[in-house]
């Protein structure tokens, strides 16, 4: 079937299995490519068609749907934060921005370099909205038939986009180890006709540090000098390289180099073989904090807090963007005025954690006091 999401699919099918409350709650995962009448694609974040991971379920309450709604809503945020190494903020939907047919959408709003946001996931409390239209009821403990409580909830392909653009660089790709299919590539110094000796001692090294968990491969390719195997693993963003040549064996060392280097870290590090292999894994897990702590760091320093006039968020949206956090009084008017003028659009109603230290007390409008933060920002 043919279709932008499955609810109407699904419904329809929970409407035929499910009978009594015995039944709940019913839970489907699956997989599966959806289309989008897109005018404008762009690669991975906007496309015709696309795989995605969708989920729908079936209540017996409300508060048993809203809840649900809300641990995938945390689900999606922990793989982005530990996982992609991407700190999203996490917040309710305005009512123009909701899911169609759904009471209450939430998302995952993630901060690119470019300082646009990117909506990377949502969760949406559908109510008895679909329940109803599909005739989809249940007998209660008491006997009576009650319309079921539903919840969807998804995230795509797009979050290949985002993995690429929150921590790429100038010289390509940047993955985080968790993420990355190769952990470690390990190059050995092929010179002259006697190569049989460090290839061996390449193949212990990858064999050593596969007996620790770490996803490491050799690039034996006598066809490249090592400088254009270097290149090429960074652009494909490995997060550590290893080197090995006759001269590092005599001397029972191995050369280490970051994908993502700090400022005072050396280019490259020599290392006794063994310390080398026994701090990998602690390496790594080093290399995924430390993107994680950047992009926090990135994210923060271009939010705008305590923003009270239109003015002054179109300046910013128009400068260098970001995250523009204001009072809002919950007037739609208002919200498509900032649309209009801006080009920013709300992005959520942000959860508690992410909210500015001093509540804002005037609407940006411009009339009326404020009822809520919001945060503004252009997005993909």
């Amino acid at each position: 079937v043919v279709r932008p999401t499955s609810e109407t699919v699904i419904m329809s099918m929970f409407a035929k299995w499910i009978q009594s409350y015995r039944d709940l709650p019913l839970l489907i995962n699956q997989w599966a490519n959806v289309m989008r009448w897109e005018l404008r694609t762009r690669l991975f974040l906007r496309t015709s068609e696309f795989l995605w991971q969708e989920g729908h379920t079936v209540h017996a309450t409300a508060d048993e749907a809203e809840e649900h709604t809300l641990r995938m809503l945390d689900v999606y945020r922990t793989f982005m934060e530990e996982w992609m190494a991407m700190p999203p903020v996490t917040g309710l939907k305005s009512d123009s921005e909701k899911f169609a047919g759904a009471v209450r959408s939430y998302s995952c709003e993630a901060m690119m370099q470019d300082n646009r946001a990117l909506q990377a996931g949502t969760t949406h409390f559908l109510g008895q909205n679909f329940s109803r239209q599909f005739d989809l009821t249940f007998q209660t403990e008491e006997g009576k038939e009650e319309y079921g409580w539903n919840t969807s909830w998804g995230v795509s392909t797009r979050l290949v986009g985002a993995l690429v653009m929150i921590h790429g660089d100038d010289q390509g790709l940047v993955l985080p180890p968790r993420l990355a299919p190769t952990q470690v590539v390990i190059v050995p110094i092929l010179k002259g006709d006697d190569v049989g000796p460090v290839l061996e001692k390449a193949e212990a090294l990858r064999s050593s540090l596969a007996d620790q968990g770490v996803r490491a491969k050799i690039d034996a390719r006598a066809h490249l000098n090592p400088g254009n195997k270097y290149y090429e693993w960074e652009r494909k963003g490995v997060p550590l390289r290893m080197e090995i040549g006759p001269r590092d064996m005599e001397q029972q060392q191995v050369v280490l180099a970051k994908r993502v280097r700090a400022e005072d870290d050396p280019r490259k590090e020599f290392l006794p073989e063994a310390e080398a292999l026994a701090t990998i894994p602690e390496r790594l897990d080093a290399f995924q904090a430390q993107l994680l702590e950047d992009a926090i760091a990135r994210r923060e320093q271009n939010s705008y807090r305590g923003v009270e006039t239109i003015g002054e968020l179109a300046e910013i949206l128009d400068g260098s963007g970001g995250y523009v956090y204001t009072g809002w009084s919950g007037d739609p008017a208002v919200e498509e005025r900032i649309k209009e003028e801006t080009k920013g659009t709300l992005r959520c109603i942000p959860g508690e954690e992410f909210r500015s230290a001093e509540a804002p007390t005037k609407c940006i409008g411009g009339e009326g006091d404020a009822t809520m933060e919001v945060v503004w920002a252009r997005a993909y």
